[in-house]
């Protein structure tokens, strides 16, 4: 009853009831003072002057509460700066009670009774709210089941954090936990701190339901492994930026407590803090990024123009995608002159045009169809793209006199077993060819693992069926990936520009490769979720296995051969891999453009497994089986 009462009482009427409690407190608070001080004799005085007495100070509370608003104060928010609100009530109280009565010839109360009256008052109106803030939330907790969690963190963070939902209706903090001995023996916004080997038993006593990482400063790493040990507790672990974060960063990266970020399962820390910048390569040069409009392509546009060049020229054959990042650019660096193209890196005599009417110093070549089914099924036109439209940008750089052409690779290029990774390996093989022949280009390419985020990774992919209730697919139990990030990718192709010295193919030391079945039950379990096995049938999601397909490979690499050379960053690591001499080259180039025009695929097929080297089958899905 009390609680639908309060709950049908309107914002108007709760100001009305906490502004008269005020006023009365501060005449009852007078009228206490009074018998205090003077005894019980007080009411044989009582005159026209203590009526007067007793309309400044219902004035003055009545006027000030309602002036800063102490009367508005939300109850479950009332905490240090309502009470100095109060306090500055009473304190006016006093000083303007004290100076009229001074000022009035006659008065005859005593200073001191308003100096009481003042410190009753602040003491009435605080303990009155603290007790109705407790009644309240308890009258509104009760029936609701709230979510238990152990705050992994007794820092700033931590406490903010535990502070926070001391007030909340739906989650409630249990205990604090802390890796260092000093936090170990304090108490903190009313949790006792304990040790991190305490957890399993507070799991336990308590019934915790999420453990949140309160460390927003930690190295990805540490929380990456903190995140695998107590992976097998039985809850969820969700991670919490700095709050000073939440209101400095971006507003798209604005979230409360989240799942562990899919950057923190790397299994390294991140290196876009550590690429060092590369802006003297680009400052005042004309850049041409082809595929400007994918994954890869549009982020080292946003990089690019960070650089300060003097033209960036966006090459795109999707109508959208041109439209979408040239209006993103123009908007990010109003001062830079952005030329969106719409065309094809196929079309020979648009990009000679292009590179020698815009006078380019640096391509960045980038337009590649990259969906491995998808290439699989289309695979005359994903070799016309990725194969012939390499040639023909490369071409026109070397006959154009570009400073620098960089090519952005794959690792599906290392022994590929799929058409689009023999594309990429063509491709790769056309650049070293250039490189052996160039005078005045510096033709490299960069190779790197599954771009986290990227159109056609997993991630997004196992994101939209952990959405709609799965199942999630994997192909195979224990398939594996190297990945990165798409800053960091974007980086690594700037620096491998400002490296370059001729056919170089530079990799980025990405640490061991990652079981993508690992991955997804993170996704599965970072959503509140649990997954459905045999060992657990009531779980939410399952993970089903499809089985390889055509052209997937089992485990990527990096490398062609195993020799390694060191370049200006310790992560950076530069290969020199062998490839086809110019009159191979030719020969293969010419043979697959017959196939191309031809679209005989029996011929492409015999093509491939001629002139690129791929994985033994064995165990792969290999389309040239």
């Amino acid at each position: 009853m009390l609680y639908r009462f309060v709950n049908k009482l309107r914002p108007a009427h709760k100001h009305a009831i906490f502004l008269g409690i005020d006023i009365a407190f501060a005449i009852i608070a007078y009228i206490v003072a009074s018998i205090i001080l003077i005894g019980q004799g007080w009411w044989a005085t009582v005159n026209l002057w203590t009526l007067a007495d007793i309309a400044v100070i219902a004035a003055v509370v009545g006027g000030l509460s309602a002036y800063l608003g102490v009367n508005k104060v939300k109850l479950n928010a009332y905490e240090m700066q309502g009470m100095v609100d109060s306090a500055f009530v009473a304190i006016s109280l006093v000083g303007i009670s004290v100076i009229t009565s001074l000022l009035l010839p006659g008065h005859a109360t005593h200073p001191s009774v308003y100096v009481v009256a003042g410190m009753l008052f602040l003491i009435l109106s605080v303990l009155v709210r603290l007790v109705m803030r407790a009644v309240l939330l308890r009258i509104y907790r009760t029936g609701n089941h709230r979510l238990r969690v152990l705050i992994y963190g007794a820092g700033q963070t931590g406490q903010q954090l535990a502070t926070a939902l001391a007030t909340d209706d739906t989650v409630v903090p249990v205990a604090l936990v802390d890796d260092e001995p000093r936090l170990q023996t304090l108490t903190v916004a009313g949790l006792k701190v304990h040790k991190p080997s305490e957890i399993r038993s507070l799991v336990a006593r308590y019934n915790i339901q999420r453990i949140v990482l309160a460390m927003p400063s930690a190295p990805q790493s540490v929380r990456s492994k903190l995140m695998r040990e107590l992976d097998d507790i039985g809850c969820e672990v969700h991670a919490l930026p700095s709050f000073a974060d939440l209101i400095s960063n971006d507003a798209r990266t604005l979230y409360e407590s989240r799942p562990v970020d899919l950057n923190d399962l790397l299994g390294r820390d991140g290196l876009e803090d550590q690429l060092p910048g590369v802006s003297d390569t680009y400052a005042g040069r004309n850049i041409l990024v082809t595929g400007a409009g994918g994954s890869i392509g549009s982020e080292l546009c946003r990089h690019i123009c960070g650089c300060r060049p003097a033209s960036l020229v966006l090459l795109e054959h999707g109508e959208h995608a041109l439209f979408q990042i040239e209006r993103e650019l123009t908007a990010l660096a109003p001062d830079i002159k952005i030329m969106p193209i719409l065309g094809s890196v196929c079309d020979s005599s648009l990009v000679d045009v292009l590179i020698k009417s815009r006078k380019i110093d640096i391509v960045l070549h980038a337009a590649a169809y990259k969906h491995v089914p998808l290439v699989e099924q289309n695979a005359i036109e994903g070799m016309r793209n990725n194969v012939i439209g390499t040639r023909v940008v490369a071409n026109a750089a070397r006959d154009a006199g570009v400073e620098r052409f960089i090519l952005v690779s794959t690792d599906k290029a290392v022994r590929p077993t799929s058409v689009m990774g023999a594309s990429k390996r063509f491709a790769e093989m056309i650049v070293q060819d250039f490189a052996t022949r160039s005078d005045t280009t510096r033709f490299s390419m960069v190779r790197f693992g599954n771009v986290m985020g990227s159109s056609g990774s997993v991630i997004p992919l196992f994101g939209e069926q952990i959405a709609k209730g799965g199942p999630v697919t994997l192909t195979h139990e224990d398939v594996t990936r190297y990945f990165m990030t798409i800053p960091e990718a974007a980086r690594l192709v700037l620096l491998a520009g400002s490296f370059a010295r001729g056919g170089d193919v530079f990799v980025l030391d990405m640490g061991k490769p990652i079981a993508v079945r690992d991955m997804a039950r993170k996704m599965i379990e970072g959503s509140g979720l649990t997954v459905r096995s045999a060992d657990n049938p009531n779980g939410d999601i399952e993970i089903e296995i499809t089985g390889l397909r055509p052209g997937e490979k089992l485990h990527e690499e990096l490398l062609i051969g195993s020799d390694m050379l060191t370049t200006p960053h310790p992560k950076i690591l530069r290969a020199q891999e062998d490839h086809l001499s110019e009159i191979e080259l030719a020969k293969a180039l010419k043979s697959l453009s017959e196939a191309i025009e031809t679209r005989d695929m029996a011929l492409l097929k015999s093509i491939l497994s001629r002139w690129i080297e791929q994985t033994d089958p064995a165990d792969e899905a290999s389309v040239y089986q």
